[in-house]
């Protein structure tokens, strides 16, 4: 039997968030310090209010939990001894409350070959209920993401079936009204482009075959910003269970 009240529901949190960086990254992925300027943020920024049986930090909490580990909502009840009423609600008022972030200056230098340059794209595959399949027979669906310089998604488009080709997928990003509406900047064909290519000493000989190195080194970037996504949030690893409209936002 599950007992509710702030005595059980205060250690629990201290322990999993409070207690230590150690185990409150593993339990939220994230230290003591960032945890706590999330929650403020999210307070000042994001409009999210205290509720009478359930305060702004232990929201974000839960709802990081949730997003670490991939654990549906009975699990919660155990661990952090609230109704399943409860979560599921201030799981939603979270969800809802995003500030707009700050963007930094970049300063690296893998970028300072391409003037006014935004970013890099590139697809990958997220797990879904049954409904899509992948070339490869896996259940999922292709997913266009677009990061900045400093690794911070910026636009994202979700919902089209794993098996179609990446490029069908960017062309309905572009023909989206108010949709993805950048310069093009693509790489010359018929040259060496992909990072392996210039293994083993090898080096540009033409000004075409330099523009596809420093190009596949920044595209790179998405490839990395995927991996860490997927490593740290455990929820994109398996099969999401929401709706397509509330993966998107």
């Amino acid at each position: 039997m599950v007992e509710y009240g702030f005595a059980h529901q205060y250690p629990i949190l201290h322990r999993y968030v409070y207690e230590s960086d150690t185990l409150s990254i593993s339990q939220i992925r994230m230290s003591r310090m960032c945890f706590t300027k999330l929650y403020c943020m999210l307070k000042t920024l994001g409009g999210l209010k205290p509720c009478r049986n359930m305060e702004i930090n232990d929201q974000v909490a839960i709802f990081l939990h949730i997003l670490a580990h991939n654990v549906k909502n009975r699990v919660i009840i155990c661990r952090f001894c609230r109704s399943g009423e409860t979560i599921s609600r201030h799981v939603i008022r979270v969800y809802n409350a995003k500030p707009e972030p700050v963007p930094n200056n970049s300063t690296d230098q893998r970028w300072k070959w391409f003037k006014n340059c935004l970013g890099a794209l590139d697809g990958t595959y997220i797990k879904c209920l049954p409904k899509y399949r992948t070339r490869k027979n896996n259940i999922a669906e292709n997913v266009l993401g677009f990061c900045s310089q400093n690794m911070q998604f910026i636009y994202v488009l979700m919902g089209w079936e794993g098996s179609v080709a990446d490029g069908r997928v960017l062309r309905d990003a572009l023909l989206r009204p108010h949709g993805f509406k950048v310069p093009r900047l693509a790489p010359y064909r018929g040259q060496r482009y992909h990072l392996n290519e210039w293994h083993h000493g090898y080096q540009p000989t033409t000004p075409k075959e330099f523009f596809n190195m420093k190009h596949s080194s920044t595209r790179n970037v998405l490839e990395r910003c995927f991996g860490l996504l997927k490593g740290r949030w455990k929820i994109l690893e398996d099969n999401l269970r929401y709706p397509t409209k509330t993966k998107k936002s």
